[in-house]
């Protein structure tokens, strides 16, 4: 059972007279499926006018197990559908395929007042048939009608297919003739049961959709709910309505003009239609959708009481402008307003989120390729405005912030918030201000995600949302503008509900990136540039051998000085070059360290120069709507984090494509000579190595072993630098014995 609501509380905000026979199916189904017994869908259907004892029971016995039963939140929706609004929402009235949308609601059902429907005060079956014939038809096309009826459990039913071979011309001819006796010029018909009519022209040949020959009109028909409710909101929907029948019963039939070309749009039309109907609370008979479909035809009598016509061509005139309507008058957008008006009393600006780049409200964009880190830039976002840091080189400002993670199972995702929050050496003070939505393997298209999104944020009082990464949830091609415009602005629609910034990250395009513009990266469409309020870019920078060289000094002066801190006092025996120096940082450890401390410190020393070697270079260039362009800010990828370049070593370099051709052709050849060194160096220690099993080589034997001059040898050894040659011999540089004689 669902125990999430009580379901006879549910059904007491439901009015069985609004629901159609099916639904009317689904409440028992759903019922019986929960565990409730039938005595409570038989007194809950009491309250329908359409309500025979013993149907309920009946209809229970005749319900089997399906593959996808009926459940207590049809029941629900069916009361949401009327108007009630539970006492608490446990948040589970959408399904990842619900939409939220009030699109195309134009009246609200529960306030609409009946319109009164008042009978023809001077009865003239054949002129209201005529009116009927001359509204709806062209004199040549031909109408279908049947006026022989059957009793079936208390309803009368069309007993055949009728007559469909005469046109509307000829029976209007006729009907002028016949002195007010239809029943002469279309057959005796039964006062008790009535008579109906085909709405659209046919072909003469049958009474099938197939014999249509125009799909000019619909039929709109409730019976399920009071005829002067019905009047009301057909006559509010201003549903383009050619002709407004009464049935003689408990409906109006309105005719409404569709001017579909073909079957297909025709039923496109309808089920637009029906609809529209539906969210604006007329509960329409979904059977009509036929284009054949009978209609009850004014003019006859019915169990004592008139079929006739109400009203002829009310609401819009056409079906292309009632449409236009419909979705113009749901547009949500604000009227045009005089800049005279608001001059001296201009709206504040909304917040700033992050200083210089974001303001709440807002959105913004982070694009870079593969291996750049870009969610953990985002999480040290999150943390920063958590916490009311500095997210790199800008400030934040303190707040609530969700993070809505596509791509990352549960635990990797918890894990590198901490693994962030411990590099950046923060205290997790606010952790409460950070909420992780994980999505992995649950994520629907934007379009469907956005609703959800805006329901479970609208009252936590986010200042930013963050996504990451968007390519889980594109919806269309990302080269299409316009299918990719149509993307972007679910992101509006986010930023527009809650007032929140919204920042998500993007891919770059294949290829080199140096020479292009930060806005022009992106892969995709210009749409992902140019909408967002703040474009942040990263490129990789390609660094050298020597630049790497000397953050690995660092790194080892930066070891030394943190083990010697922490055992010694010691800062005033070296100079601030020496500090500066690994040589001499090493040197003086040697000096001042054991034998195990030394062992310790070296540890640390290849751990820190084993990060060096993982570390990326990158610079963040940008474009702001709101604010002046800021200077390229360059940074280390030091996993998993990522610190700003303090020294300033980053700023030189250029990115490949930014170069002049000469220089890229210099470093080409730069690097070409490097690899050759590298190669001779190699070659060099293979050859010492092997040409003399392990013993120290001779000069010739080694230029023997390379194919080489001893001359060349000699040069090799030299530019080495980590070998000597004593006596004709080649030994390590450690090894050199000073004899007094030159090489």
């Amino acid at each position: 059972m669902d125990s999430t609501y009580d379901l006879m509380e549910v059904l007491n905000h439901i009015d069985p007279s609004e629901l159609n026979y099916q639904d009317w199916i689904n409440v028992g189904m759903a019922l019986q499926h929960e565990g409730y017994s039938v005595d409570v869908w038989d007194r809950w259907s009491m309250n329908d006018r359409r309500y025979h004892a013993g149907d309920c029971e009946k209809k229970w016995r005749g319900f089997h197990g399906a593959g996808t039963p009926v459940t207590g939140g049809t029941i629900v929706q069916y009361a949401r559908d009327q108007g009630w609004t539970p006492p608490y929402d446990p948040g589970t009235a959408l399904d990842w395929n619900d939409t939220i949308s009030t699109e195309g609601v134009v009246v609200d059902k529960n306030w609409v007042e009946g319109r009164e429907v008042t009978e023809p005060r001077q009865w003239d079956p054949a002129k209201e048939l005529i009116k009927y014939l001359e509204t709806l038809f062209e004199a040549g096309e031909n109408v279908g009608y049947v006026v022989k009826s059957w009793k079936k459990d208390e309803k009368y039913l069309p007993a055949d297919k009728g007559a469909y071979g005469r046109t509307a011309g000829q029976l209007i001819e006729l009907l002028t003739q016949c002195n007010g006796d239809i029943g002469g010029v279309l057959g005796d018909y039964d006062p008790e049961g009535g008579a109906w009519i085909r709405f659209n022209p046919m072909d003469g040949k049958g009474a099938k959709n197939d014999n249509v020959t125009d799909f000019k009109y619909a039929l709109v028909e409730s019976d399920s709910m009071e005829i002067e409710k019905q009047h009301a909101i057909i006559r509010e929907l201003e549903l383009p309505v050619a002709c407004l029948v009464h049935s003689g019963g408990k409906s109006l039939h309105a005719i409404v003009r569709v001017d579909a070309v073909d079957y297909p749009e025709y039923r496109k039309r309808v089920d637009y239609l029906y609809e529209i109907c539906k969210k604006n609370g007329l509960a329409i008979d979904t059977q009509n959708r036929n284009p054949s479909r009978l209609s009850r035809m004014p003019g006859v009598m019915r169990g004592g009481q008139k079929q006739f016509i109400v009203d002829t061509n009310i609401g819009k005139e056409t079906w292309t402008e009632w449409k236009e309507w419909i979705e113009s008058i749901n547009d949500d957008l604000p009227d045009p307003e005089s800049l005279d008006d608001v001059w001296n009393n201009l709206p504040d600006l909304a917040p700033i989120l992050i200083d210089g780049i974001l303001r709440q409200g807002h959105k913004m964009l982070i694009a870079g390729p593969s291996k750049a880190g870009k969610s953990f830039l985002q999480i040290e976002m999150c943390i920063a405005i958590a916490e009311g840091k500095k997210w790199l080189n800008w400030a934040c400002s303190q707040g609530k912030v969700m993070y809505v993670n596509l791509e990352l199972d549960r635990a990797s995702c918890l894990h590198r918030f901490k693994d962030v929050y411990q590099a950046l050496g923060w205290e997790p003070k606010n952790l409460k201000n950070i909420e992780i939505w994980n999505l992995r393997g649950k994520s629907r298209p934007m379009d469907k995600l956005a609703p959800m999104l805006i329901r479970r944020a609208a009252k936590k009082n986010y200042i930013a949302i963050i996504i990451d990464p968007i390519y889980k949830v594109i919806t269309g091609d990302e080269n299409s503008a316009d299918q990719m415009s149509n993307f972007c602005n679910q992101f509006d629609k986010v930023c527009t509900e809650l007032g929140v910034a919204v920042i998500y990250c993007h891919h770059h395009s294949k290829g080199s990136q140096g020479g292009k513009k930060s806005m022009d990266r992106a892969s995709g469409s210009g749409v992902f540039a140019r909408d967002p309020d703040a474009l942040i870019d990263l490129i990789e920078l390609d660094t050298t051998e020597e630049l790497m060289k000397q953050q690995e000094n660092k790194a080892v002066c930066d070891a030394c000085r943190q083990y010697l801190d922490a055992h010694f006092k010691w800062e005033d025996d070296l100079s601030q070059d020496d500090l500066c120096s690994s040589f001499q940082m090493l040197n003086y450890c040697k000096e001042k360290l054991d034998k195990w401390q030394m062992e310790a410190l070296e540890r640390n020393i290849e751990a820190a120069k084993a990060k060096i070697k993982s570390m990326t270079a990158w610079r963040i260039e940008g474009t702001l709507r709101e604010f002046s362009k800021f200077d390229p800010v360059n940074l280390w990828f030091d996993y998993p984090l990522h610190t700003l370049d303090q020294s300033g070593v980053l700023g030189d370099i250029q990115p490949d494509a930014e170069q002049a051709p000469w220089q890229r052709g210099s470093a080409k050849n730069k690097k070409n000579a490097k690899n050759r060194k590298i190669d001779r160096k190699t070659a060099l220690e293979e050859a010492i190595e092997g040409s003399n099993f392990g013993e120290k080589p001779s000069v010739n034997e080694v230029a023997e072993y390379l194919g080489v001059s001893e001359r060349t040898v000699r040069d090799r050894v030299k530019e080495h630098g980590g070998y000597t040659i004593e006596d004709g011999l080649i030994q390590k540089s450690d090894e050199k014995q000073d004899t007094g004689k030159p090489d």
